[in-house]
């Protein structure tokens, strides 16, 4: 086991980070809320992280905390005007803040400017890594039948149905925003800490997309559904570069096979890989139903 994980150490570590970053979008999704916003709420946390651990010489765990403290922050004003727009405006909005804080990142500074920023400790190992997915899984359990819960589910049916029943869906919705941006912050704060190195560009559109399709491919019905999808797409590459299908190149296959994928799965999957057993049991009820059917009922 410890020479497995000694050779595949990076692929099991960013499958964890993957699948903090598709849970972090998770809370959003479960308000109702399309926010494509915690690609730069990762690079928040992933400068904070970093930049406590290298200026200030602050221990990991500080470090981390500060890496959910910072994005959390930042997203209560952020959230307050963007949280009043629906459906793709809001997917708008929260793509040009992911570039405001791109643009930023590569004009000052402190962060390395477009060089990035290097000379990162390593400082993360895989049980910070377990203990934070276990950590946010837990959270969504419990939250699942809370009071929160309970309106977050409201909110995503009909906001305005929620909001006649007395539920503050503006707090409520504010709340799902925040707690997404700890999340992805924190998994920022994890990656920073196990690559060395950090870059604007790595939290730009194409990271934003990334985490989308982590919870559409694994189905937002449930939350442990972002998990498999992130856990799929980030084998998907390594898969391709072992096995070298045709010859072709891995960077490129890879894109394939991720789109075909995201293709088949709202083709067919509209609710993700975790409905799979679900719709399989469905169809075969309807073929059994079919098959009893009497012919001279037909």
């Amino acid at each position: 086991m410890v020479d497995f994980y000694n050779s595949h150490s990076a692929l099991i570590n960013f499958m964890g980070i993957n699948a903090l970053l598709g849970l972090s979008l998770f809370f959003t999704l479960s308000a109702g809320q399309l926010s494509l916003a915690n690609g730069a709420f990762m690079g928040i946390g992933a400068y904070t992280a970093a930049l406590l651990t290298i200026k200030a010489d602050f221990p990991c765990l500080m470090a981390l905390l500060g890496g959910m403290i910072v994005p959390a922050v930042i997203a209560i004003p952020i959230g307050l005007p963007i949280l009043r727009l629906r459906g793709v405006y809001m997917a708008i909005a929260t793509i040009a803040f992911g570039e405001v804080v791109r643009i930023v990142a590569l004009n000052l500074s402190i962060t390395g400017g477009a060089l990035g920023l290097s000379g990162i400790p390593a400082k993360t190992a895989l049980w910070q890594i377990v203990l934070a997915v276990i950590g946010v899984l837990y959270l969504l359990w419990r939250m699942r039948e809370s009071r929160m819960g309970k309106a977050f589910a409201a909110i995503r049916e009909d906001e305005a149905a929620a909001r006649t029943m007395g539920i503050d869906t503006t707090r409520y919705k504010l709340i799902a925003f925040t707690m997404g941006a700890a999340v992805a912050g924190l998994a920022g704060g994890l990656s920073a800490h196990f690559l060395f190195f950090i870059s604007p560009n790595d939290y730009g559109f194409s990271r934003a997309v990334d985490i989308l399709v982590y919870a559409i491919v694994g189905g937002v019905a449930s939350f442990i559904g972002p998990v498999v999808g992130a856990w799929l797409i980030t084998l998907i590459p390594e898969f391709i570069r072992n096995v070298r299908p045709f010859g072709v190149e891995p960077g490129p296959a890879a894109l394939f096979v991720n789109g075909a994928v995201l293709l088949l799965v709202m083709l067919f999957l509209p609710n993700g890989l975790v409905s799979l057993g679900s719709e399989g049991r469905r169809r075969l009820r309807g073929m059994k139903r079919r098959n009893n059917v009497d012919p001279a009922q037909a």
